[in-house]
């Protein structure tokens, strides 16, 4: 955000963090939180999913807790409306959904579950660490910048899935099995593809030639979330939406221009 923020935002600033603070949040720094969880920023509400028919309980999602910090953008400054609802169950797209899930399931190969089960955590590394243009290596201040856009990031995340509480799809139809941990948590828009999205973006405007590149690994990575059984198609098709909207609003912000030209500065030739 800007360091002169209009009086009003402030304020909701400083409600949105307090709205979170009943939970034992951390407001703390970076450094506090860049070794820890991560999984966004919002009120903590009561709703949860209902329990798996299946015999093995689902796991925490890495979206399914808030977190009290804001890095660059309050939720207010993005156009999460821009995200479409949720299909409603039984409808042609619900439908479709589930029948694309079940043709994965019969058709996936253990590469593929391999490569989906290589990115548990929605990091940097995760997505992008094989191509990067920073080095096997990056420095820290370049890590603690992704960090910060995947937390800012996951705070919309965690707002859109309390609001439209689609479960996991293997949660609806015992006959999915997934060949990810069955993840906690709600399932629509797909953090992983939001965040894969948006740092997907960055690296294009800092390599424009790779461009290319990192938007395929970018949508590969969402694509390995309804491989492995974990989202429906549109899910991850919202979390790209999702990924749009907060990288055209970080394009406003001033604190992420300036970490943008450190990522430039940490650029391998």
């Amino acid at each position: 955000m800007s360091e002169k923020k209009p009086r009003t935002a402030k304020l909701l600033t400083a409600l949105f963090l307090a709205a979170a603070a009943p939970a034992g949040l951390s407001a703390g720094g970076a450094d506090e939180l860049f070794n820890g969880p991560f999984s966004g920023l919002a009120p903590v509400l009561t709703h949860t999913v209902p329990a798996s028919p299946a015999a093995e309980a689902p796991q925490a999602g890495v979206f399914d807790a808030p977190q009290g910090k804001i890095y660059y953008l309050a939720p207010w400054q993005v156009e999460l409306d821009s995200v479409p609802p949720a299909p409603a169950a039984g409808s042609a797209v619900d439908t479709e959904d589930l029948a694309a899930l079940k043709r994965w399931q019969e058709e996936r190969t253990p590469a593929q579950c391999a490569a989906a089960n290589a990115q548990p955590d929605a990091t940097y590394d995760n997505f992008f660490g094989a191509i990067s243009p920073f080095g096997e290596n990056a420095p820290k201040e370049v890590e603690k910048i992704f960090f910060k856009v995947r937390a800012d990031t996951a705070s919309m995340v965690f707002l859109l899935k309390r609001k439209y509480e689609r479960p996991r799809p293997f949660l609806r139809d015992p006959a999915l099995v997934p060949c990810l941990d069955r993840e906690g948590g709600y399932a629509y828009p797909s953090g992983h593809s939001a965040v894969a999205r948006v740092f997907g973006l960055m690296l294009s405007e800092l390599v424009p030639a790779n461009a290319l590149k990192y938007m395929s690994y970018a949508d590969q990575a969402a694509l390995n979330r309804v491989i492995g059984g974990v989202h429906h198609p549109s899910d991850t098709a919202a979390g790209k939406k999702l990924g749009d909207a907060v990288y055209k609003a970080l394009l406003l912000d001033r604190a992420f221009k300036a970490d943008m030209d450190i990522l430039r500065r940490n650029l391998k030739p």
